[in-house]
């Protein structure tokens, strides 16, 4: 390999372009320098070493304050591994001066997160546009930055938590083998380790320690604080300066980080035997660190190996049934880092012809050189994101935490003009220097029914561990699950079913799982046209307050409680139902059950809870006004569907919604509560390890006899015959733009020609970038970041919904909507071919299969059957219905049912770009 993994210094000079003046807005407060700005963002400094970046867009109503902390797991020293990730919760738990940080949160509602990756800690908040917002989120960030309680109650609180955490990503295939790629691929340095760290570590941490390293690190010389959103610069900097400026300049130095990590002198292998449902196959390769000047040749590199649909991969390996499903993603960090690939593969199938010919794939650009044409559409879709992510303050804010963490949040405008000056040759010549046997890491996932482990093997021990241990007999073995078939056949014959007292049904799919976890979803239907009508979103609203807090638990005690009982559980309503889903273990599932009842039937309806979630709502429905994806689809819908503004299917628009949820009370939520929810209609399935009398007797005794006091039918859904529209919507000043196409139409999905129909779909929209009209606009034309179709039809009435959809700049709608109907008329004069519907039928055929074999997709096919009187093998006889279509029938159907003249169309952008692009 030619390229130095070693640590370099950035020396990069930037264009700078300054949007504001400092005679915009004066002198700037004392203490405060400004540094430099580039495409709207401005940079300060502080004179306590705060670097803060300021992102005005006036498009947002919503401001987001994102602080990173330069400290991550690469940070850690011996026995610290996890450290920087369990900070990272117990900042959540609160200062002398912010007590209850959550329930702050809720009271601004605000969507706030925090994570940590290997460089670098962020924590941010989203909040509606008000002073009241801002200043609360600035608060506290200066605050926790120093004064977080980092105590040891919130320890041991927080540490079941996090050993959750860990546990569950150990059930995933995915997780599990990324992990053991990067334990094997890097031998000293720290991006080795997994950044929730070590379970002995986490379990054994010593406050001190953690106290410790919260002090080194977070303080203000090794933080930047960005603040994004409907903001005025003038006036946010003064603020800045008021809330950090007081924080003093600590006089520890931070000593950098030396350790490098040596070329590796060949290839290396890994492989993990664990009960699962699917195999993979995984290759890491070293790569330049993220500021490198040949990292973005390693980017599109990447996207032409890897890309889901289009990729090498993808050709080579799903299309010729080697795998399910195939991918790719580069790691951009400080530090020379990894790109990885895996393949997902059916356990029944051989792994060695995937292996071999993923390696090959991945290792054969000398004799399969890269092509100008994988390079151009590699960049453009690597542009595209870049560019359509600005749409967005908040997703800009978030995502220049991972270029501050690899040195610079210039590196992010930087590495788009280096994207933009790659060369077929500077692809070409890093795949022949990263892709090669040395370079290589190997992983293999395989699931094992019963995997042989060395669990008992004899060593040799110093005689006082030899009396230690004398006598000891240890824990139960953790259970590992069994070889579970997810065929149809199968998943009926292992389903049992039954009826509660009042008449609910229940299906059972016992099996023994990692862990002994287990899935659970309740479907309640509620209510009637007559009873339902004028209510608008107090369904919704009810159905959203249910884990709000009940009559014995508030909010926050809830969720402890669940916490407690290793239990996910999230409810939730719409217009003529209310759900819930259940993640927990066998050991925990009746408690978990009990609890659940108390959330269903007595709920608090707090009305400062209520406040809350209606805030949060109204935030949410303020940002899609400005989104033009929103807007066209809303639009299209209230014009397919033009129910009477009193029946519970009419869409209201954007302000009429909002004004509604401002109205509602709690009165009225407790009186939809007690009028309509009950479970004598309800549909309830369980997947995972349980005993079926048991979990029977537990239902019986919490939902058997519960009632509602409005008689239960199912409201028809009818297909309204409508005019077809054209319609432009503006959106100004957003970068992006939006096209939407649909039709309803008289079918159900047990019609003949459905099948057939959905293959078409699949082949003009459905299927990603491989379909007809991704090709066309994305590939061919350049125009679309993402670009497809869909397609569904009711089970129940004769209602099915076709349409399309493009995201591209506002200039390209016209021939965005150009490209759609030359396509489809295509399709309907020329028909598809017979490859096109051999893979896009091959593709849907082992989709399902996956989907079968993951319990928390496989509960929601079984509850969606019990209302429909279905068994699995509905299901199987549609999948032999799209085995047995010929072309014929598929381009038939497509002529027949899809005709451009009855589409409606939608387009939102900005007005002033596409008269701008014309003149």
């Amino acid at each position: 390999m030619t390229f130095n993994f070693k640590k370099t210094a950035l020396a990069i000079t930037f264009a700078v372009a300054t949007s504001t003046s400092f005679a915009t807005f004066g002198k700037l407060p004392e203490g405060v320098e400004k540094v430099t700005s580039v495409e709207g963002i401005t940079e300060y400094r502080l004179d306590n070493g705060l670097q803060v970046l300021i992102f005005p867009d006036k498009t947002q109503e919503t401001i987001t304050v994102n602080i990173v902390y330069h400290v991550g797991s690469k940070h850690e020293n011996y026995g610290e591994t996890g450290m920087a990730h369990l900070l990272e919760h117990l900042v959540f738990k609160g200062t002398p001066k912010h007590t209850d940080i959550d329930e702050e949160f809720t009271k601004h509602g605000a969507e706030a997160n925090g994570t940590t990756w290997f460089d670098r800690t962020n924590y941010y908040e989203t909040v509606a546009a008000n002073e009241e917002n801002l200043n609360w989120a600035l608060d506290l960030e200066a605050d926790r930055m120093i004064n977080s309680f980092i105590a040891k109650k919130d320890l041991d609180s927080e540490m079941t938590v996090v050993r959750n955490e860990l546990e569950n990503g150990e059930n995933s295939p995915f997780r599990v083998l990324f992990q053991r790629l990067l334990a094997t691929g890097f031998d000293w340095h720290n991006y080795g380790k997994s950044t929730i760290g070590a379970r002995a570590d986490l379990e054994n941490v010593d406050i001190t320690n953690l106290q410790a390293f919260y002090k080194k690190h977070y303080q203000p010389d090794n933080a930047t604080l960005i603040v994004a959103g409907k903001v005025d610069e003038a006036e946010l900097i003064k603020k800045i300066e008021h809330y950090f400026g007081d924080v003093k300049k600590p006089t520890r130095v931070i000593p950098e980080l030396y350790t490098e990590e040596p070329i590796q002198d060949g290839e290396r292998k890994v492989v993990v035997r664990r009960t699962g449902d699917v195999q993979m196959v995984g290759a890491m390769y070293k790569t330049p660190a993220g500021a490198d000047e040949d990292y973005a040749a390693v980017q599109v590199l990447t996207q032409i190996m890897g890309d889901s649909e289009t990729g090498r991969l993808h050709n080579e390996i799903v299309k010729n049934k080697l795998a399910a499903s195939t991918f790719g993603f580069p790691f951009q960090l400080a530090e020379p880092g990894a790109v990885i690939f895996m393949a997902q593969v059916a356990k029944d199938k051989d792994l060695a012809p995937t292996e071999k010919a993923f390696l090959n794939t991945l290792e054969n650009s000398a004799t399969k050189p890269i092509t100008k044409e994988e390079v151009e559409r590699a960049k453009t879709k690597l542009l595209k994101q870049i560019e359509l992510s600005f749409n967005n303050s908040q997703s800009v804010t978030i995502g220049l935490t991972e270029w501050i963490g690899m040195g610079d949040w210039r590196l992010l405008f930087l590495n788009r003009d280096r994207l933009e000056k790659v060369t077929v040759a500077d692809v070409q010549r890093m795949a022949n220097e990263i892709f090669v046997n040395d370079n290589r890491t190997l992983g293999l996932f395989i699931p094992e029914q019963k995997p042989d482990r060395a669990d008992s093997i004899e060593r040799f021990a110093q005689a006082d561990i030899d009396k230690m241990l004398e006598g000891y007999e240890g824990r139960e073995e953790v259970a590992q699950g069994e070889d579970f078939d997810p065929s149809h056949d199968n998943i009926d014959a292992r389903t049992v079913k039954s009826e509660l007292a009042n008449g609910a049904k229940v299906v059972y799919l016992p099996k023994k799982t990692r862990g002994e976890s287990v899935v659970v979803r309740v479907n309640f239907d509620l209510g009637n046209l007559e009873d339902l009508r004028g209510l608008k979103v107090i369904p919704k609203l009810a159905g959203g307050m249910l884990d709000r807090g009940t009559e014995k638990y508030s909010r926050e005690e809830l969720q402890a409680e669940f916490d407690k009982l290793k239990a996910n559980v999230s409810s939730y309503g719409s217009a003529t139902s209310a759900g819930v889903s259940i993640q927990t273990t066998k050991e925990n599932l009746t408690a978990v059950l009990g609890l659940v009842e108390e959330v269903l039937k007595n709920p608090r309806f707090d009305q400062k809870e209520l406040e809350i979630l209606k805030q949060e709502m109204v935030v949410s429905l303020e940002q899609q006004k400005q989104q033009p994806t929103s807007q066209v689809f809303r639009q299209l819908q209230r014009h397919l569907s033009p129910y009477d503004d009193s029946h519970p299917y009419y869409s209201m628009d954007i302000d009429d919604e909002i004004a509604a949820i401002k109205e509602v009370e709690t009165s009225e939520l407790k009186q939809f509560h007690k009028n309509f929810m009950g479970a004598q209609d309800a549909d309830i399935a369980l997947v995972g390890d349980f005993a079926v009398d048991d979990v029977k007797s537990k239902l019986d005794s919490t939902l058997g006899q519960w009632q509602s006091v409005v008689p239960y039918e199912r409201i028809k859904r009818e297909t309204k015959d409508v005019d077809a529209i054209n319609r432009f919507v503006d959106t100004p000043d957003k970068a992006g733009a939006a096209f939407g196409a649909m039709m309803n139409f008289k079918m159900r999905d047990d019609h003949k020609d459905y099948p057939a129909l959905t293959m078409a779909n699949e082949i003009f929209g459905g299927s990603g970038l491989g379909s007809r009209l991704a090709k066309r606009l994305r590939q061919q034309d350049g125009l679309s970041y993402g670009a497809g179709s869909w397609l569904n039809a009711s089970s129940y009435d004769e209602n099915a919904t076709f349409g399309a959809y493009a995201i591209c700049a506002p200039e390209n709608l016209p021939k965005v909507e150009q490209g759609f109907k030359e396509e489809f008329e295509r399709v309907v004069k020329e028909g598809f071919t017979q490859k096109e519907l051999d893979d896009a039928r091959k593709g849907v055929l082992q989709g399902n299969r996956i989907n079968r074999a993951k319990d928390n997709r496989l509960v929601g096919a079984l509850t969606s059957n019990i209302d429909l009187g279905r068994s699995m093998q509905w299901n199987k006889g549609f999948e032999e219905k799209l085995q047995k279509l010929t072309l014929e029938e598929v381009n038939a159907a497509f002529r027949n049912y899809f005709r451009l003249e009855d589409i409606s169309i939608i387009k939102a952008g900005d007005k002033n770009k596409m008269e701008a692009a014309k003149s």
